[in-house]
């Protein structure tokens, strides 16, 4: 009679020696800042893995160029193997797509009109939109450009640009469209520090008469911004005890988004107001 040769436990085996694989791997990624590497005898001992087993299971990694390492000191470091496969993850992402569930969930969990928008100087361009569920429509197109610094997702990109940037934007006219819109260059940075400080940004009726909308920016992997989402709603709707709850939950979308992106970026606390 035939035996069949179950191949479970040599799948278990596997799976286990690549999640070891993988766990050596990122231990040595966390510590990417560490210019000469990380030694093989402190892998071992923070992993709880034999030196042995270490040298074994960097093997494959080292062979993909995930790892290399010093041939004098024998210690390990990130290889261009894993350089090239962060460049391949970073130009897969689209910050529609990637935007697309937590604008959504976002909406829902809030109730009201959320854009997404990237920018052009010196105007934001919306490129995603949902909408509220109530009668009143908010006036945004995808698509439509709006001056960034009359608006919440324009001035929560400009408080992370670069001084020559906010500049060039400055230059470009702050023409008000509203009783309320910060049309001089002193309040205008004055609203970006506060802005910096607290992770997020409001538009209080200062690009429309009726409509108050909050934003936070989104920061690619190094850091940088690469746009901002946003909750607006009527000003009756949207009051200012309404917009201290709504700043914080908007930001975390914003790092989330980030995240995905590869920020690490944090916002400072957001201070009581």
């Amino acid at each position: 009679m035939l035996h069949t040769v179950s191949s479970q436990p040599s799948s278990r085996n596997q799976s286990s020696s690549l999640r070891r694989a993988l766990s050596v791997l990122q231990y040595v990624s966390d510590r990417a800042n560490e210019t000469r590497g990380v030694p093989l005898s402190r892998i071992a001992e923070d992993l709880k893995i034999s030196k042995s087993s270490v040298l074994r299971l960097t093997t494959p990694l080292l062979d993909t160029n995930l790892l290399i390492r010093d041939r004098q000191t024998g210690w390990f470091r990130l290889g261009h193997g894993a350089l090239r496969l962060g460049q391949a993850y970073l130009a897969s992402l689209d910050l529609r797509t990637v935007a697309a569930e937590p604008l959504r969930r976002m909406q829902r969990m809030l109730g009201e009109t959320c854009h997404l928008v990237v920018y052009e100087p010196p105007d934001v361009v919306y490129i995603d939109k949902v909408e509220n569920d109530h009668q009143v429509r908010m006036a945004s197109r995808i698509g439509n450009r709006v001056p960034a610094y009359r608006t919440a997702v324009g001035k929560a990109i400009l408080a992370w640009l670069p001084e020559e940037a906010v500049q060039a934007a400055i230059d470009r006219g702050l023409a008000p469209v509203t009783g309320r819109t910060l049309a001089d260059p002193e309040s205008l940075r004055a609203d970006l520090q506060r802005i910096r400080r607290r992770g997020y940004a409001i538009d209080d009726r200062e690009n429309e008469e009726e409509v108050r909308c909050v934003a936070a920016p989104i920061f690619d992997h190094s850091d940088e911004v690469i746009g901002a989402l946003s909750v607006s709603s009527l000003a009756s709707r949207m009051k200012p005890a309404r917009v201290r709850e709504v700043g914080p939950l908007v930001m975390r979308f914003g790092m989330e988004i980030s995240r995905v992106f590869g920020s690490a970026k944090v916002p400072a606390e957001i201070p009581r107001e």
